[in-house]
């Protein structure tokens, strides 16, 4: 039998496997104590190579001789569990001692059975309401042991553990005893794939910056960086003594903990000592999102040392952009925090609340602003399956994925089918094919792209969009979710929902016209340009007035239309009149929420209007990128108002201050002010767009972003209107630069530049003048 992994479609890599999925009989259900299976075996005395492979229903840490199989966390990761489950490969050659050996693996509910969304109508036991295990340890000559129903089971120290509930560890009881057995359950090892991205791992640890009792003489620790993760702390005293620690993202009144935002999350942990010198802990299945921990000691017991551990699937980055505004360096560190937190096993909305789902609007906004942040090309193709699997028979895509209410929908009915967040399924292929040249992506998703764009046409059976206003009728959408309103006695405009869904339309439709004649499918190609031209147009006669004017006269509508150029050429000098006119008149803040957000700074740029990108970028005022940094944020908000300027916390049902959405900005500094963007006619970065449109005032920019062909560097500064730009291009990238109207006697190394310039690999420097104002 060959036990070796093997190729089973794209990247997917699956095994024959010899051990069966063995359940604990120790085990008495989510919420109770966790469980482990155990077995003890013979090797001969020569030393040999070993491989473990390894899977579970829930989560599981393997230790073979008292001692941790790997340093990957949360495992085996989080998947649509009926579609697939994921297995881990271990060289395990060193833990394997000649003569008597035993191997432990520990399980817990996880994501697989801890309750998941929100409230009282949470769901436990999403997937399935038994912990198990599957495992064979591989030597040269074939199976070693193997997952059965010989092996034995037992309880845990951890009393219980669940996502949103935290973990409870009762350290008294680390010596394991082996009361009862296992039984194999009926499982299908075709779900079995091989991880298919990164694994979560920790960060360096972060220290406490500052440290206060309250009234109560509990000890509160601020870590200064909000994160997705949990502490790590050093305890001494005697038997019995317990810890518990405690969770928030910010701070009331008179610093105040504060984490009502957590809703019915208990996110806590409690740790009762076993009375031996000292005692290290930090929780083993479960995370939390926090900048504050309050330590409630009580016994004899004192903390020597604590931390909070970050963790992340990508914690290495791939770019950075800096400028001489340290408000706006801080936005793009916040970005990097939120993505880190949130981009565990899946992309999360939130780390900290009953909710922290892989929510399909979120990621698609902020898909290029993560890829060009992290290399996340295996993180997003893994995501994506999850969102396939999920999609609804009618073509409906789900509202996050991997997704518990397609399996429970008397909970939670209709979760599925909102334009804007369903649009993942083609926004995100085309993303990684443009960062990464990823063809097999859109090859993968193409049949899930024509259902789910199929489907957006039958909401109303044409082009336009015309969404349900009732929360899970098909084809209710979120619209433009969050979008402020300002002054709630005269509210600024705001899109509707058939304009908001209508836009996103025809914007799948011609991304997939655009996939199909890639992948060589003229006929549908051919359909899709059709179905696209025919919601242009119906866009046009709807929602755009004789006067240029769009119906709602609001940011998102008008950001939305240009970027994606649908407005018709003889209303497009009035229409940017009024574009402009509605940011002016709304004193240059933000009237976006989240599908608007990413698309208002690069529609200004395309149009020109770098006065007008300036001064809604820059300015520090609610709501505004800067006024949240100006807050003191670590990471980025869920909301624009989400902490008033006098620090007073907005109503705490859903609020998180930890949330990567309006990051996604980031995609304009790189692409637009750093001057640098793929080509989707040579994708990959084997062709670089350049074209610089600068903003004086964060003179001097830097940015790089490292691709496969090496790393890509950009820099200018701005005297007077003078600007001077370099860039560096490894081999295998060239560099396409065109002037624009921004761009005035422009010349590369010397030269004058007339129409287009071809950059080859190596360092060259663009020089030109601003427009005089």
């Amino acid at each position: 039998m060959n036990f070796q992994p093997k190729a089973v479609g794209g990247d997917l890599v699956s095994r024959a496997w010899s051990g069966d999925m063995i359940a604990p009989l120790s085990d008495r259900g989510q919420g109770t104590a966790a469980s482990f299976v155990a077995k003890t075996f013979i090797c001969d005395g020569t030393k040999m190579p070993a491989e473990l492979f390894i899977s579970a229903l829930g989560l599981y840490r393997c230790f073979i001789n008292g001692k941790r199989v790997g340093e990957d966390l949360l495992t085996p990761g989080w998947t649509s569990y009926d579609h697939r489950v994921a297995y881990q490969r271990y060289d395990v050659s060193h833990l394997i001692k000649s003569g008597q050996n035993r191997i432990e693996i520990w399980l817990a509910d996880g994501w697989y059975r801890s309750p998941l969304m929100w409230g009282q109508k949470a769901i436990p036991n999403c997937w399935g309401d038994r912990t198990a295990a599957m495992a064979d340890l591989v030597g040269p000559n074939g199976v070693i042991l193997s997952t059965d129903a010989s092996w034995q089971s037992g309880l845990l120290p951890i009393r219980k553990s669940g996502i949103y509930f935290g973990e409870i560890y009762d350290a008294r009881e680390e010596r394991l005893v082996e009361t009862h057995g296992t039984v194999t359950l009926p499982f299908d090892k075709a779900l079995l794939v091989a991880h298919e991205t990164a694994p979560v791992r920790e960060l360096p640890a972060i220290a406490p910056i500052d440290t206060w009792t309250d009234a109560e003489g509990r000890t509160i620790y601020d870590f200064g960086q909000n994160i997705g993760g949990y502490v790590l702390y050093t305890v001494r005293g005697a038997a019995g003594a317990e810890v518990r620690v405690e969770h928030s993202e910010v701070l009331g009144p008179d610093r105040y903990f504060d984490n009502r935002n957590y809703r019915t999350a208990q996110a806590h942990t409690i740790y009762t000592l076993r009375g031996t010198g000292d005692e290290t802990y930090s929780p083993h299945f479960t995370f939390f999102g926090f900048r504050y921990a309050r330590v409630t000691v009580t016994g004899n017991a004192h903390i020597v040392t604590i931390s909070s551990v970050p963790i992340s699937s990508l914690p290495n980055l791939a770019g950075s952009f800096s400028s001489g505004n340290a408000l706006v360096n801080r936005l793009v560190q916040n970005t990097i925090w939120s993505q880190r937190a949130n981009f565990i096993e899946v992309p999360t909305d939130c780390p900290q609340r009953d909710e922290r789902l892989g929510w399909t609007g979120d990621a698609q906004v902020f898909a290029a602003t993560a890829c060009w942040l992290t290399d996340s090309r295996t993180f997003f193709r893994k995501y994506l399956r999850d969102v396939m699997a999920d999609q609804r028979e009618d073509g409906a895509v789900s509202h996050f994925s991997p997704d518990p209410t397609r399996l429970h929908p008397e909970n939670f009915p209709g979760f599925a089918g909102s334009t804007g967040w369903g649009d993942a399924i083609v926004v995100i292929p085309w993303v990684l094919y443009t960062h990464y040249g990823d063809r097999a992506v859109l090859s993968e998703c193409l049949n899930a792209m024509v259902r789910w764009v199929n489907f957006v046409w039958s909401i109303s059976d044409g082009p336009i969009v015309r969404p349900p206003s009732r929360w899970g009728d098909r084809g209710f959408t979120f619209g433009d979710w969050l979008q402020p309103v300002g002054d709630n006695r005269k509210p600024r405009p705001t899109i509707a929902d058939d304009c908001a869904a209508t836009l996103y339309h025809f914007i799948s439709t011609d991304l997939l016209a655009k996939i199909a004649a890639i992948l060589g499918d003229e006929v549908l190609a051919e359909r899709m340009t059709g179905r696209a031209e025919e919601i242009r147009h119906a866009f046009a006669r709807e929602f755009i007035a004789p006067s240029g004017r769009i119906a709602h006269n609001d940011q998102t509508s008008y950001a939305l239309a240009f970027l994606h150029d649908l407005i018709p050429a003889e209303h497009h000098a009035a229409a940017r009149q009024h574009f402009r006119q509605v940011i002016v008149d709304a004193d240059y803040k933000i009237g976006t929420g989240f599908i608007g957000t990413p698309a208002l700074l690069p529609a200004l740029t395309k149009l020109g209007m770098d006065d007008i990108a300036e001064k809604v970028f820059l300015q520090e005022e609610v709501p505004g990128w800067l006024y949240q940094v100006s807050k003191g944020a670590t990471t980025i908000w869920e909301r624009w108002d989400s902490m008033a300027p006098d620090g007073t916390i907005y109503e705490p049902d859903m609020n998180s201050y930890n949330h990567y959405a309006y990051g996604a900005v980031c995609q304009w500094l790189f692409e637009n002010v750093a001057g640098i963007s793929p080509s989707a006619t040579a994708p990959g970065f084997a062709e670089v767009i350049v074209d610089p449109a600068p903003i004086a005032a964060l003179s001097p920019v830097t940015a790089h972003h490292d691709v496969r062909q090496g790393r890509i560097e950009a820099a200018w500064e701005c005297r007077g209107n003078r600007v001077t730009y370099r860039l560096t291009l490894p081999e295998g990238c060239v560099g396409r630069f065109r002037p624009g109207l921004r761009h005035q006697n422009p010349s590369i190394n010397g030269e004058p530049v007339a129409e287009e310039a071809i950059l080859r690999p190596g360092t060259h420097q663009l020089v030109f003048s601003l427009p005089q104002s």
